[in-house]
């Protein structure tokens, strides 16, 4: 990838956003060839005004000069968009698709353009600390891998898979992960304040317990169920707590919670799910 490589970003909602920001803040290519395509008036001068690029309402020609286009619409919008882009990819383009469900077959066929990544970012990808899971169609060359590699570091860490499926996996586990975490993370400052505490100290003493324990878990090698056991004392409070959270199903209800979102995803992507009314939020799409 050089600093001239051209982007085009059709869908300037939060992960457009989150996209075009990191390859600036990273310098993987200059603003000046950055393209976002968006229906709003106001959001276009919105980024224009905070990152300097280029912006449009009009899908073809954003993506007339692109060397990488990033499909990040709302996956109710997929078919419109892919009617309406069939046959004006560039033939030198990769397309790289961030929409939970959308198959690289449907994507191929509907854009009539054989080279395609499959990829599943999560939410923390906003702030360059997110994982992002991904595979290629066959046709991408070597250049367009090595340009979705370095796209995908502005979102914090990245996998290249294997097999496509693994896609619906990892949109169960870490596209959906983050949703985990803040509904623990709510529950435990809810509990919190029915002990007493402020809800600012909730809060603080909560966030600052997760981060500490993933920092340590990252600074020890051994297993995670190691470090549980490390500090659950016999008869003590971590015990206590652990026998009603194991009585109360916690295990399981992650791992159904988890395999339904596997299965949604599957759905999503057979075309066998009525998508929900879209929201009015700041995640615009075209």
């Amino acid at each position: 990838m050089t600093i001239e490589t051209h982007f085009t970003v059709i869908g300037a909602g939060a992960m457009g956003e989150a996209i075009l920001a990191g390859l600036i803040r990273q310098n993987l290519t200059s603003h000046q060839f950055i393209q976002a395509s968006e229906p709003r008036l106001e959001r276009r001068a919105e980024l224009d005004q905070r990152y300097g690029i280029h912006t449009t309402a009009d899908n073809i020609t954003a993506v007339q000069d692109a060397d990488v286009v990033v499909l990040a619409v709302k996956p109710q919008k997929l078919e419109k968009i892919l009617m309406e882009l069939k046959g004006h990819i560039p033939a030198k383009a990769v397309v790289i698709s961030i929409i939970a469900g959308a198959s690289l077959d449907t994507l191929t066929k509907g854009l009539d353009h054989a080279a395609v990544i499959r990829t599943m970012p999560n939410t923390p990808g906003q702030i360059g600390k997110g994982i992002t899971v991904w595979f290629p169609s066959a046709s991408v060359n070597e250049q367009q891998l090595e340009n979705a590699r370095k796209m995908l570091k502005a979102l914090g860490e990245n996998l290249q898979v294997d097999e496509e499926y693994y896609l619906d996996m990892a949109t169960a586990l870490s596209g959906t992960g983050p949703m985990y975490v803040f509904l623990f993370m709510e529950a435990m400052m809810d509990a919190g304040v029915h002990l007493g505490f402020s809800r600012h100290v909730a809060e603080k003493l909560v966030v600052e317990t997760i981060r500490g324990s993933v920092d340590y878990y990252e600074s020890q090698n051994v297993h995670v169920a190691d470090l549980r056991n490390k500090v659950t004392s016999p008869g003590g409070t971590s015990a206590a707590a652990l026998y009603y959270l194991e009585k109360a199903g916690f295990r399981t209800a992650i791992s159904r919670a988890v395999w339904a979102a596997y299965e949604r995803s599957q759905l999503l992507g057979q075309g066998k799910l009525e998508q929900p009314p879209e929201k009015n939020s700041g995640d615009s799409v075209p």
